[in-house]
């Protein structure tokens, strides 16, 4: 058991070492009005140069109803309120006081549509969705090419989103800061999604990972990985690394280094390290290739 839990951490190292890529240079596209509708009409995004499409709330106002449609995109798109990610200055600030997620979700992005759209990651994170952003839809799109990290981020705070009928097939890539190759999506934090009737091509570092990041950047999490519907899904688990599961319910407890480094106030991440992954429904879900399927450490979890 130790010699395949070895080989495990050990394999994607050498297979990423030997084929390691420069680091590719991204343009920007800021997405920053309400009502907008980018529809390629089927043609290739920038004429097919790497590219992050950020939707973005300025100067204090949320954007809502936007919608990016029929494109081909190599890069990424991400969604942007309170801050870039979970580690952001005003996201820790806001973070250090209660009322923290409603702040969060009433600045950052709602009903964004992402929908018959491909992605073709080149490192960065192919479509992350931004601490607070509430209502978005992904549907009917394909992601692909390699990943940093992995290929859907659902980060603190957010909730309410819809990830339907698309196809995973996106490259992770190791990295030392991980020392292994990422799950698909993750939910950090992120609560009453549906995640329902997708794909899942190549899963070595996992499917689906439900967890609560533990102070990471100086940020008390507030919200728990709860009361998300995860139903209809098709895993391919052949290529399925030691340790790793097509879905893991509480994937982290608390074991990051950095655990303490929200410490001092009394809520969230700063006085329980533990993912809380509970309460949530996962349903008819389908996995072939290995009978490392679900694993919970969760709570009142459904699994059927």
């Amino acid at each position: 058991m130790k010699v395949k839990y070895l080989l495990g951490l050990l394999l994607p190292l050498l297979i990423t070492s030997c084929g390691e890529k420069s680091v590719v240079k991204y343009k920007t596209h800021k997405i920053t009005e309400s009502n907008t509708v980018l529809d390629c009409k089927g043609k290739k995004f920038k004429k097919g140069n790497p590219t992050e499409i950020r939707i973005e709330s300025t100067d204090n106002k949320q954007i809502t109803n936007v919608t990016i449609k029929n494109c081909k995109i190599t890069g990424s798109i991400r969604t942007i309120g309170l801050g870039r990610n979970g580690e952001s200055e005003a996201v820790k600030e806001s973070s250090h006081t209660l009322g923290h997620t409603k702040r969060a979700q009433d600045i950052a992005p709602k009903y964004v549509r992402i929908e018959n759209v491909e992605i073709t990651g080149v490192g960065k994170i192919p479509l992350y969705i931004g601490p607070g952003t509430t209502n978005m839809t992904v549907i009917d799109s394909i992601f692909t090419g390699e990943s940093n990290s992995v290929a859907l981020y659902m980060d603190a705070e957010s909730g309410y989103n819809m990830i339907h009928n698309n196809t995973f097939s996106v490259e992770g890539n190791w990295t030392p800061r991980q020392f292994r190759v990422r799950e698909v999506i993750a939910v950090d934090g992120s609560a009453h999604n549906t995640i329902s009737e997708n794909i899942f091509e190549k899963t070595p570092g996992g499917g689906i990972y439900l967890y609560r990041n533990c102070g990471e950047g100086g940020t008390v999490r507030h919200q728990k990985p709860q009361h998300n519907y995860i139903v209809d899904n098709a895993f391919d688990l052949k290529e399925l690394s030691w340790g790793n599961y097509g879905i893991f319910l509480g994937a982290r407890e608390g074991k990051r280094t950095y655990c303490d480094a929200d410490k001092g106030y009394p809520f969230g991440s700063s006085v329980s390290d533990l993912d809380h992954a509970n309460n949530n429904i996962l349903n008819r879900n389908k996995f072939i290739g290995s009978d490392r399927d679900v694993k919970d450490r969760g709570k009142n979890n459904i699994i059927n």
